[in-house]
C-alpha cells in the first residue's frame, strides 16, 4: 500500500513600494495540516514587484532545501502565490517578457530538478495569502 504524501505548504509573496522601488519578500511555510513550519523574510533594496515575486519563490525553495534536505526529492511542494503573472510562468503556460527575470527563472528551474521534483504552483487570492503579505510588508518597514 502506497503511503499519501502530506504536502508542504509555502505561501509566498513579494512587494515593491512605487514598482520599481523598494522591494521585499516573504515565505510562510506550513505543513500539511497547516501548522506553521517557518516564516523568512527579505529586503531585496530596490527592484520591480515581479522581481520580488519570483525572489518570494526562490527564498521559499532555498529554506524548504535548508530544512529538509535530500528529503526534498521524494517528498510534495506546493508554492502558492498571488501573482498569477509568476505562477503561469513558473508553470510553463506563459512566457516570461521581462529579461531580468529569466536568470531567476533559471535558477529556479534548476532548483526543482535537483531538489524538487514533486512541486506544483499555485495561483491564490490576496486574501488568502495574508501571513506572506505581513511578511514582505514588515520587511519594507525594517520590523
Amino acid at each position: 500500500m502506497m503511503e499519501k504524501m502530506e504536502t508542504i505548504i509555502a505561501y509566498t509573496d513579494g512587494g515593491a513600494r512605487g514598482n520599481p522601488g523598494p522591494a521585499a519578500a516573504g515565505v510562510y511555510i506550513t505543513d500539511f495540516d497547516g501548522k506553521e513550519v517557518r516564516e523568512v523574510k527579505q529586503s531585496l533594496g530596490n527592484g520591480t514587484e515581479d522581481f520580488a515575486e519570483y525572489y518570494g519563490v526562490m527564498l521559499a525553495l532555498q529554506t524548504l532545501k535548508a530544512i529538509y534536505g535530500k528529503k526534498s526529492k521524494v517528498m510534495q511542494f506546493e508554492i502558492r502565490l498571488d501573482s498569477e503573472l509568476v505562477q503561469k510562468q513558473l508553470s510553463a503556460v506563459q512566457q516570461i517578457n521581462e529579461p531580468g527575470l529569466v536568470p531567476m527563472f533559471i535558477e529556479i528551474h534548476n532548483m526543482r530538478v535537483v531538489s524538487f521534483p514533486n512541486i506544483t504552483f499555485v495561483h491564490i487570492s490576496s486574501a488568502k495569502n495574508k501571513e506572506a503579505d505581513r511578511l514582505v510588508n514588515e520587511a519594507l518597514d525594517g520590523k
